[in-house]
């Protein structure tokens, strides 16, 4: 046991004299100094940019604009995808015979397919929707606050 050990489960205290020798110690060493400025340099600018939107200004408006225009893109975008991979199945089905004739327990592919594959690609693309336009969301407010 140290001489300045307590009781068993009793943190370690430091006799008077090691701890105002610490103190002194700390004492000169150059402590860190925090400087804080009145206002962010950029803080002007997204007030700005924030009013123009409540106040619906043509910068605002334009701003709005290319976000709608963005999340319509996305949108066109990924419906015009599900809706050619839903019009190729028949037109694949047409032009490959054989694999129209192709059974799975006792019904054929082509019905399978037509019948249960819009589900989860409709789910999968509502999904991928969702993401993108938060996405472009999140972009939009990151650029009104820089």
């Amino acid at each position: 046991m140290t001489k300045h050990s307590g009781p068993p489960g009793q943190p370690d205290q430091p006799q008077p004299a090691e701890r105002d020798a610490w103190l002194s110690v700390s004492a000169r060493k150059n402590r860190r100094r925090r400087v804080v400025l009145a206002d962010p340099r950029g803080r002007g600018r997204v007030l700005r940019t924030i009013i123009e939107l409540e106040e619906q200004t043509s910068v605002g408006e334009k701003l709005i604009r290319d976000l709608i225009r963005t999340q319509l893109r996305t949108g066109l975008a990924l419906g015009g995808t599900t809706l050619l991979l839903l019009a190729l199945l028949p037109l694949v089905f047409y032009a490959v015979p054989w694999l129209a004739e192709v059974e799975f327990v006792g019904v054929r592919l082509p019905w399978l397919l037509l019948g249960l594959l819009p589900f989860p690609l409709c789910y999968g693309v509502g999904y991928a929707y969702r993401r993108l336009a938060e996405r472009h969301e999140q972009d939009f407010v990151s650029s009104v606050d820089r």
